[in-house]
């Protein structure tokens, strides 16, 4: 199986174009106004009618309450939600339930420990996402440019597939792919030239990045 693409926080159609031409499986959208990448309903609707199932859409929204994701659910028609703040998992069921939709749930982690609190939304979420834990005194829950030691992931066994992200870029994708065997990567600054503004070449490194560690990781599998 390919790992999972993730180009995330889009705000522009020619990026997007760029992301869905590159070949990216997922396609997210940021709900947050403290991140230089959020996005309006209006843009959302735009954006997202671009995508005509090229890909999946992603909306990144953070400890928001029912009215807010109703309205962003029909702003974007997303795919999935993920929920990329404070979230319990009892709160997690509630959106499922309430929603309809597969549920992405990102939790920061830093060291084991983390790894272990991330088991209690296995029963909820449809996918894991493991994000470096933002810097302290960070504004932003994720897409801060730090990563964690993926080594933690190795060999890791969990219900659900898990994602990774944080401090992700087109010089150290095939390494996490490789380290963690994720089924999925996340980038959002790794592929910006300055905060909230992606970079068509750097979109591009990262997919072909992704696909050669598919292609490696094919090839060693092949040959067991």
């Amino acid at each position: 199986m390919s790992t999972i693409i993730k180009i995330c926080g889009l705000k522009t159609p020619e990026t997007l174009a760029v992301a869905l031409d590159a070949g990216a499986d997922w396609v997210g959208f940021v709900f947050f106004t403290k991140s230089p990448r959020h996005i309006t309903h209006h843009e959302a609707q735009a954006l997202g009618n671009l995508v005509q199932g090229r890909a999946k859409k992603i909306a990144l929204i953070v400890d928001a309450d029912d009215d807010a994701i109703a309205a962003i659910v029909d702003a974007l028609r997303p795919d999935m939600l993920q929920l990329h703040g404070s979230e319990a998992p009892e709160r997690v069921a509630v959106i499922c339930a309430t929603f309809g939709l597969p549920l992405i749930k990102a939790v920061g982690i830093s060291d084991s420990d983390d790894i272990k609190a991330a088991r209690s939304y296995e029963s909820v979420a449809d996918w894991l996402l493991l994000d470096a834990k933002p810097p302290k005194g960070a504004d932003l829950p994720g897409g801060n440019g730090v990563r964690f030691d993926w080594n933690l992931l190795a060999g890791l066994d969990l219900a659900k597939p898990f994602m990774v992200s944080g401090g992700l870029d087109p010089a150290n994708v095939a390494e996490a792919i490789m380290v963690s065997n994720a089924q999925g990567v996340d980038v959002s600054s790794g592929v910006e030239s300055t905060p909230g503004v992606k970079d068509a070449a750097r979109i591009k490194a990262f997919n072909e990045a992704a696909r050669e560690a598919d292609r490696i990781r094919l090839g060693r599998k092949t040959a067991q």
